[in-house]
C-alpha cells in the first residue's frame, strides 16, 4: 500500500485539533472524505481542511472504494457500527476512545477484528503516560520500588461534575453508554505498568441529577459523575482509584 487514503467519520473537537492535522502531516496519508453530524458541519470541517469530499451518510462513506482506511470520531454510540462496517469493506480501522457503548459492543469489536489480522484495527491509546511509560516499566522491572502492595490513582481535576455545566454528551447514557467519568482511559494507562484486574468492585453515584441541554430543557443525568473504584491486580496489588468533582 503506497497511499493511506482516510476518511473520517465524525469530526468532533478531538479528531479536528489532532487526528486530522496530524495525519495531514504525513507524507502517505490522504483523508479523502468526511461525515460529522450534519451536510452543513462536513462541509465546514471539508473547507478547514482542504478534505474533497463530503458524505451525508456514514454508511456511503465507509462502503465508498476511494478510501482503505476509516478514522472514527464520532460519540461512543456509533463505535461499533462503523468499526464493524468498515472491516465488512476490508477497511482498517482507528476508532476514538471510548472504544464503545458497553462490553458486549467492545467484545464483538475485538471479535471481528480478530477474523480480520491483515487489517489495522486500534482504539486511540490513552496520552496520558505515554511519555514516562517506558520509564515506569523499567524502574518496575528491575525492582527498584519492590513488591508492589498498593496502588492510588485519584482522577481529580475535571468539570464532569460543575454543578452549573450544561448537559454534556457524557452525562447522555443513549451517547456515551456506560462510560463514566475517565475511569476506563486511567485503567489502560495502568495496565501498562502493572497489568490487568482480576477483580474489580465500585460504587457510583449521581450528585448533579439535572442539567439544561443545548436547547434550554432540563435533562435527567443517569450517568455518574462521582466513582470510588476498589481492584484486585493481577501483580498482587490492590489498587484504589476514585474520579471525583473538583
Amino acid at each position: 500500500m503506497d497511499q493511506i487514503r482516510v476518511g473520517v467519520v465524525g469530526a468532533g473537537g478531538n479528531t479536528r485539533l489532532h487526528h486530522i492535522p496530524k495525519l495531514k502531516a504525513q507524507a502517505d496519508v490522504e483523508i479523502v472524505s468526511v461525515c460529522n453530524r450534519s451536510r452543513e458541519s462536513s462541509e465546514k470541517v471539508a473547507q478547514a481542511f482542504g478534505i474533497p469530499t463530503v458524505y451525508e451518510d456514514w454508511r456511503e462513506l465507509v462502503a465508498a472504494p476511494d478510501t482503505n482506511a476509516i478514522v472514527i470520531g464520532t460519540w461512543p454510540y456509533l463505535h461499533c457500527a462503523v468499526t464493524l462496517a468498515a472491516l465488512d469493506a476490508g477497511k482498517h480501522v482507528m476508532t476514538e476512545a471510548r472504544m464503545a457503548m458497553n462490553a458486549r459492543e467492545a467484545r464483538l469489536m475485538l471479535e471481528r477484528a480478530r477474523q480480520s489480522p491483515r487489517l489495522i484495527t486500534q482504539v486511540v491509546p490513552s496520552p496520558f503516560t505515554l511519555r514516562v511509560d517506558r520509564t515506569v516499566q523499567e524502574t518496575i522491572a528491575e525492582g527498584y520500588l519492590g513488591e508492589i502492595y498498593a496502588i492510588e490513582l485519584r482522577g481529580g481535576g475535571s468539570t464532569f461534575a460543575n454543578l452549573d455545566g450544561p448537559f454534556h454528551w457524557r452525562h447522555d447514557r443513549d451517547r456515551s453508554g456506560f462510560n463514566i467519568l475517565n475511569m476506563g482511559i486511567w485503567y489502560e494507562a495502568l495496565i501498562r505498568w502493572v497489568g490487568e484486574a482480576s477483580r474489580v468492585l465500585a460504587l457510583t453515584r449521581v450528585l448533579v441529577k439535572m442539567r439544561r441541554d443545548e436547547g434550554g430543557v432540563m435533562r435527567v443525568v443517569h450517568v455518574p459523575d462521582h466513582v470510588e473504584v476498589v481492584a484486585d491486580m493481577a501483580c498482587g496489588a490492590l489498587a484504589r482509584a476514585a474520579a471525583i468533582p473538583p
